[in-house]
């Protein structure tokens, strides 16, 4: 019984560490992620609007998010940027990482504690000055 499981799951870290590869590092910005855009801010109030802009990030190789390859994998809803379905919404990372994995969200980039984002971060490591841009989008998304 856990003969299988064991191959399982190292088949699907294996096919998800290549899908990376493929999607983000060999051929990045082949399919860029489109910023939602809300036809209906009219009905919003100005100060509603203006809290909605100062959120929203632009999708582009300056984006850190964008960058690095985060949005290949995640969407983070609160910066209105779409992205993959594979990974969790990174809306409330800024909040949620301490009490998930048991570090602060610069600890977790450094040395992550889950097996699939050791085996991206691994892969590509982020530097000191990457991981606080990666902090500070998401601080922002989570206000």
């Amino acid at each position: 019984m856990k003969k299988p499981l064991i191959i399982f799951v190292t088949s699907a870290l294996i096919g998800l560490g290549l899908g990376y590869l493929v999607f983000d590092v060999i051929a990045p910005g082949q399919s860029q992620p489109e910023v939602a855009v809300n036809d209906k801010e009219d009905s919003k109030s100005s100060e509603e609007a203006t809290e909605e802009t100062d959120k929203t990030v632009a999708v582009s190789d300056d984006n850190i998010l964008q960058a690095k390859g985060c949005l290949g994998c995640h969407a983070v809803s609160g910066l209105n940027l779409e992205g993959g379905a594979t990974g969790p919404d990174l809306t409330q990372a800024f909040n949620n990482v301490e009490g998930k994995h048991g570090k602060p969200l610069a600890e977790f980039l450094k040395e992550p504690t889950s097996a699939v984002m050791s085996s991206v971060i691994g892969g590509n490591p982020l530097t000191d000055e990457e991981i606080s841009q990666v902090v500070e989008a998401l601080k922002k998304a989570a206000e």
